[in-house]
């Protein structure tokens, strides 16, 4: 399969700018593996692909670049970057420790403040499982997304959610790799379900604590990745 086959057909919003649409269905296949480490992103062909001239496609590889899920070799290529795992741990640290204090926010609130925030998390919770009896695991994941950037805009800290997701391309896509195995997304449902309900239930400590069971899994799997896929995996 080349390249171009792996991309979304993207039909662009002309009163937008087109750099970010393209950076957008990029990314997304990117960190769903449709487009691996290795994958040699001609830019040439990406711009016939899209539509457009080169510029917005260049512009587009390099926020890819700022993210680190593109290697720029100027005058050669571009490159999907391989999956780095010392940035992978970064990234985990630095939410755990944004969440931790969320949570614990969230469950401090008032009951009528909470009337709005847990049906938006029930309904999150719903998506998921949704997309796991269709075995779609894209929108698993998205829906996973949705139910952290939910929690985020309940906290009134919604302008952070897109740093952590800039940040987070490599631990995205190991978790990726790691979706599939047996129990694994039953086991984000569980997690996810038992923070909402400790939310509700006004508990902080137990929210926390929840938040802990939920992310501390998340990297212990990287030794199997590396086996399975060492042209993957650096650092």
């Amino acid at each position: 399969m080349d390249m171009a086959t792996r991309l979304p057909a993207l039909r662009l919003d002309r009163s937008r700018q087109a750099a970010p649409q393209i950076a957008d269905a990029l990314r997304e296949r990117i960190l769903a593996l449709d487009l691996p480490p290795g994958t040699v992103l001609p830019r040439a062909e990406l711009a016939e692909r899209f539509g457009v001239s080169q510029t917005p496609v260049r512009d587009a590889l390099t926020q890819l670049g700022s993210e680190g899920l593109v290697d720029i070799f100027p005058q050669h290529a571009t490159i999907v970057s391989r999956i780095d795992v010392p940035a992978a741990l970064r990234a985990h640290f630095l939410r755990r420790a944004l969440e931790l204090e969320i949570v614990r926010e969230l469950a401090g609130r008032k009951a009528a403040d909470l009337a709005v925030i847990v049906p938006l998390l029930q309904a999150r919770i719903a998506e998921q499982k949704r997309a796991l009896s269709l075995t779609d695991y894209g929108a698993f994941t998205r829906a996973d997304h949705a139910f952290h950037r939910e929690m985020y805009e309940a906290a009134g800290l919604g302008e952070l959610w897109p740093l952590i997701r800039q940040r987070s391309g490599h631990v995205d896509r190991l978790r990726r790799l790691n979706l599939p195995a047996r129990g694994k997304a039953q086991s984000v449902l569980r997690d996810h379900q038992a923070i909402a309900d400790a939310i509700a239930a006004r508990k902080p400590e137990a929210a926390q604590a929840a938040l802990r069971t939920h992310l501390a899994g998340t990297l212990t799997f990287v030794e199997q990745v590396r086996k399975r896929h060492p042209e993957w995996v650096t650092g």
